[in-house]
């Protein structure tokens, strides 16, 4: 089990500072609902979620020790949410052999003012990456998006993931992807 580390801030040249904070859920559910709810992310299976619903989901995701989810902010503006868990505490970690130091991440890029922004979402990406490997006992990320959602497999292949295994999961069918820590920090 670990501990949700604190906010982490970085100036990127040309891209602009980044802030990734936890998600507090009370103060965000604005800007959650509004994403979570759009078509662009039905992969996260909450389309239909009324605010209410969507509040529980992350105060209930808020108290857990092995879960975590965060905002990332680029020069002030919400454009990114972030949820991490430990896979041996998460239905993932029934699927498949779960190794020492393995480290689970989702990502949502929310939707962009003004059009899309070529290398948005490796910037993105690799701040969080640098976020989350900030740990040393962080050796490899471990990623299932639905196995539908070419888009993001896609993304993450480029960045270095290696896919694996389909698997089966309570709500979907899912394609996991690993990262190992010294081709993440390579």
């Amino acid at each position: 089990m670990t501990t949700a580390p604190t906010s982490y801030s970085r100036r990127i040249e040309g891209f602009g500072e980044v802030l990734i904070r936890p998600v507090r859920p009370a103060e965000d559910i604005a800007v959650l609902h509004d994403w979570v709810t759009r078509e662009r992310s039905r992969f996260w299976g909450m389309l239909d979620a009324s605010r209410e619903r969507v509040l529980e989901i992350y105060e209930y995701l808020d108290s857990l020790a092995t879960h975590h989810a965060y905002l990332i902010h680029r020069d002030g503006r919400p454009v990114a949410l972030f949820q991490t868990y430990e896979p041996a505490a998460d239905p993932v970690g029934e699927c498949y052999d779960v190794q020492p130091g393995d480290f689970g991440i989702h990502l949502m890029i929310g939707p962009p003012d003004g059009g899309t922004e070529p290398g948005f979402t490796a910037v993105l990406l690799d701040a969080f990456l640098a976020f989350v490997l900030a740990d040393p006992g962080r050796l490899r990320i471990v990623v299932e998006p639905d196995a539908r959602n070419d888009k993001a497999i896609a993304r993450l292949t480029r960045a270095g993931f290696v896919p694996g295994p389909q698997i089966d999961l309570p709500e979907k069918r899912a394609q996991l992807l690993f990262l190992g820590r010294a081709a993440a920090l390579g």
